[in-house]
């Protein structure tokens, strides 16, 4: 099985959690005035040439399709992490996009 294979997931946390049983098992988040990923577990923090996006998820916001979110499955060979980033899209449209932010959505 390759990493390509697509699961269909209807609600975010039923990603996360099958992501994290398959593996992806800390939590990134974005720290933007540096442009990297931090691990929460580890407190690493990886540049964005530093990971790969195995997998990416959108779904679209009950109420508002707008307020869209993205679950990543991201994995690192350089740091030997892998893991899962939740992304609430809008948090980042302020017009100076970012080279992380570019990197998560090259792949949209």
């Amino acid at each position: 099985m390759n990493s390509h294979d697509h699961h269909n997931y209807d609600t975010v946390s039923e990603a996360i959690t099958d992501l994290m049983r398959r593996g992806y098992e800390t939590n990134f988040s974005i720290i933007k005035d540096k442009e990297t990923l931090k691990c929460e577990k580890t407190s690493v923090e990886m540049a964005p040439e530093e990971f790969e996006i195995d997998e990416i998820y959108r779904f679209e916001g009950m109420t508002d399709p707008g307020d869209e979110m993205i679950v990543y499955a991201i994995a690192s060979k350089k740091y030997k992490l892998k893991g899962v980033l939740v992304n609430a899209f809008g948090t980042y449209n302020d017009g100076r996009t970012s080279r992380i932010v570019k990197r998560l959505t090259e792949h949209l």
